[in-house]
């Protein structure tokens, strides 16, 4: 039960911001995956990644998804 509760609270999370947010959504989950340049140093990069999607704990389908486009793209 509680692995569900886990997960449904991710996606909600996950859902959340690309409703409210998707080219920032969309940026930091290519950035943190390493598909984005880490050496292109644009102000308007930096607006649009944002950090704390990885801060909360309970975040685990945003950080399931970056291991994935990690290993397989």
């Amino acid at each position: 039960m509680s692995l569900v509760h886990l997960m449904l609270g991710s996606l909600v999370r996950l859902v959340t911001a690309l409703i409210a947010r998707p080219a920032a959504t969309i940026t930091t989950l290519l950035y943190h995956s390493d598909l984005l340049p880490r050496n292109f140093d644009s102000e308007r990069l930096r607006r649009l990644v944002r950090h704390e999607y990885l801060l909360v704990q309970e975040n685990c389908l945003f950080s399931s998804l970056i291991n994935v486009l990690r290993c397989f793209w």
